[in-house]
């Protein structure tokens, strides 16, 4: 089921698969600028990461003596959530546990994305709450929303720059072949600028625990179009595309994958959320287009 949201300004399109996004159109041009799901290259648009962010070493954790099996990125993003209010601009998704998610994820919880049309701004919250009255839990949850790069006789994917509010020095995390995070390497920005080309991402994901900036722009250096991304409460953030994709996701993060030496225990993993009985957590990102 596809949900239509609409303002004057711009309409969006959740599918209750994955509270997935799959559009976000700007009305006045017509642009599209979520990634249309090609499977050649990448068959999602914007899918949400939970309860893990990346892949587990061995695709697997320990806790409470017992093992499981988590695949990469978790199981919310192949699940249907339930629509629990919609309206013209805005509407909430929430997904419960159940006893298929407990025997992959021992807990009990809820977890809610709601997704708000205010101008020409997209607002995503989500909202996770330890449904348990007796037992702490521990999670990650990330946004992983690909932005369509437009290529044609005018545009290649290298006429497109990320601006970030900082000028900053990015501490990368490489992907080893296993998806496994090892030690870092620097990538430095010119004037707080990370020029995109296809060869960025050939050895995956740009995975960064301590980037300051919360405040990304997307623009062409030809044409003043621009999309402006910011988010809040996601200590890490992910820069990525598919090998030679027209897209770019950028993607914050509250937990990433594994690193290479973890020991496999939920509760010591590095960037591992933990909810007391009853708590509540939090976290939103913002879209903008000009």
């Amino acid at each position: 089921m596809m949900i239509q949201l609409e303002n004057e300004q711009i309409k969006a399109s959740v599918l209750a698969l994955g509270a997935e996004l799959r559009s976000l159109v700007d009305k006045k041009s017509g642009k599209e600028w979520m990634w249309q799901a090609d499977p050649a290259f990448w068959g999602k648009t914007s899918p949400i990461l939970f309860p893990i962010v990346g892949a587990l070493k061995g695709n697997a954790y320990q806790y409470e003596g017992k093992s499981y099996n988590l695949p990469r990125h978790g199981f919310a993003r192949e699940m249907n959530f339930d629509v629990r209010k919609q309206e013209g601009d805005s509407a909430v998704f929430g997904l419960s546990s159940t006893e298929e998610t407990r025997s992959l994820f021992p807990f009990d919880f809820d977890l809610e994305v709601e997704y708000i049309l205010v101008g020409a701004a997209l607002r995503v919250e989500y909202r996770v709450k330890n449904s348990s009255v007796y037992k702490p839990m521990w999670f990650s949850l990330g946004a992983h929303p690909a932005f369509a790069i437009e290529v044609n006789e005018d545009k290649v994917y290298s006429d497109y720059q990320l601006w970030l509010e900082q000028d900053e020095v990015l501490n990368i995390h490489p992907l080893q072949g296993n998806q496994l995070l090892r030690k870092t390497e620097v990538v430095p920005l010119e004037n707080g600028v990370l020029p995109l080309s296809y060869p960025l991402f050939y050895n995956d994901a740009l995975v960064m625990t301590d980037m300051k900036s919360q405040r990304i722009v997307l623009q062409n250096s030809k044409d003043d179009q621009k999309l402006t991304f910011s988010f809040s409460n996601f200590p890490h953030f992910g820069i990525w595309a598919v090998k030679d994709a027209d897209f770019v996701c950028l993607e914050p993060w509250s937990g990433v994958a594994d690193f290479e030496d973890h020991d496999g225990e939920l509760t010591r993993k590095f960037g591992i959320n933990q909810l007391g009985p009853g708590e509540s957590w939090t976290a939103e990102w913002k879209v903008e287009i000009d």
